[in-house]
């Protein structure tokens, strides 16, 4: 029996499916700790373990990734929240492992700061992504524009000059501070986000083949576990979705804010006249101002495993959550793309034969009508997709991985 600390970002949707590794390790017998958001930790005691809000200066630092202009100006203000809250994450991880005495760590890919902390310590540690990770592969576009793959020399041309011209220069801006963290707790400076990626020696990914690309290849240290789906609260069906007695098509916004709003509202007047119950859920919202037709519910939150279990298609903003969610169920998704990695999410989907992809700037209701009836025909490829999340062996292959990799060395 091993004690654990694991520390998040402050961000609902990475915190859901690392708890569901640490579920899995806590019935193993291991005693774990966490550091997560403050609105996080009624959340993680009551998935039974001890847990405490990081320090409110890193959750001060608020991802407004939203307000950028295009997908790169969006990955500028993503590294400058990241390397901002990194300098907090360095004391707080301290702090932490002072109070728990771990015999190892489990630590969100986002937090920079205590990345580089737990790589400088001679405590075991790995890491934890809860999307598709900023690494190279061969054959693999580089990650954030949602570039479709293209095979032989003309994709090798075009993905080196995306690298070189777009994603070099975003590189060299977030290495400058994550280099001088890096420097301060004693550790040589990075020559790229791959490279300071790879420093955990073991990654551990939510996700899975179809969904990502076959050919990608990221060594030996890093791990697929399929999508890690946790849903809190699913034990009790609400007596409003029980009385709905049509097929659903589940409708998400994102769980951190950004400019998707519009998403909700075109997709129930899209659906209004389809033989279809439409249950939107807006957690970084408000539900009452939003005017649902007679086919729909709006809400803050459901669990989505709830709805998914009688859905036939969902509408997603392309969130890694709850879009693989939705896949790991068999259910096709219609995603449309507002910034961060869903641009990377809805390709994939694309390419996967598992759903459709709407630009969000090209969303208008008959676009996405069209888009959603498309998706419905897809069911095939989702099941697919869920076969091979299911091939990945989930929690279970992670803690396996954890103890044999992590807490071997303890």
């Amino acid at each position: 029996m091993a004690t654990i600390l694991a520390y998040t970002s402050p961000a609902l949707g990475h915190l859901l499916p690392m708890s569901a590794v640490l579920s899995e390790l806590a019935r193993r017998g291991h005693i774990t700790h966490l550091r997560t958001l403050s609105s996080g930790v009624e959340t993680g005691r009551s998935l039974g373990f001890e847990t405490e809000a990081i320090d409110p200066d890193i959750e001060a630092i608020t991802q407004d990734d939203w307000r950028g202009s295009n997908p790169i100006a969006a990955l500028r203000i993503s590294a400058s929240v990241f390397s901002s809250r990194a300098e907090h994450e360095v004391d707080d991880l301290a702090a932490a492992k002072a109070r728990v005495m771990p015999d190892a760590l489990l630590v969100d890919v986002n937090c920079w700061g205590a990345l580089s902390a737990a790589e400088a310590n001679d405590t075991p540690w790995a890491s934890f992504c809860p999307y598709t990770p900023l690494l190279r592969s061969p054959g693999v576009p580089p990650f954030g524009l949602g570039l479709r793959p293209l095979p032989g020399a003309l994709g090798r041309a075009r993905d080196a000059a995306a690298t070189a011209v777009l994603l070099a220069p975003l590189e060299r801006v977030a290495r400058t501070p994550l280099n001088a963290v890096r420097a301060r707790v004693g550790l040589a400076p990075v020559r790229s986000m791959d490279e300071f990626l790879r420093r955990a020696p073991l990654v551990l990914v939510a996700s899975g083949k179809p969904f990502q690309y076959p050919q990608t290849d990221w060594g030996e240290a890093v791990h697929m576990i399929g999508p890690c789906t946790l849903d809190p609260g699913a034990e009790v069906v609400p007596e409003w979705l029980s009385k709905i007695d049509r097929p659903i098509v589940l409708v998400t916004a994102s769980s951190e804010k950004q400019d998707d709003a519009d998403l909700i509202s075109t997709a129930m007047t899209a659906l209004a006249d389809e033989p279809v119950h439409v249950v939107a859920t807006v957690p970084a919202g408000e539900p009452t101002s939003l005017r649902a037709p007679a086919n729909a519910t709006v809400c803050r939150y459901v669990p989505h495993g709830l709805v998914l279990g009688r859905s036939v298609c969902a509408v997603t903003h392309g969130g890694m959550g709850v879009t693989q969610k939705a896949l790991n169920h068999g259910v096709p998704v219609c995603v449309v793309p507002y910034g961060r990695d869903q641009f990377e999410v809805a390709r994939r989907v694309e390419v996967a034969g598992c759903g459709t992809r709407l630009p969000a700037k090209k969303l208008s209701v008959p676009r996405l009508a069209a888009k959603v009836r498309e998706a419905m025909t897809m069911a095939e490829g989702a099941r697919r997709v869920a076969a091979g999340f299911a091939a990945t062996g989930g929690s279970a292959r992670a803690a396996d991985l954890f103890e044999q990799r992590v807490l071997a060395l303890a």
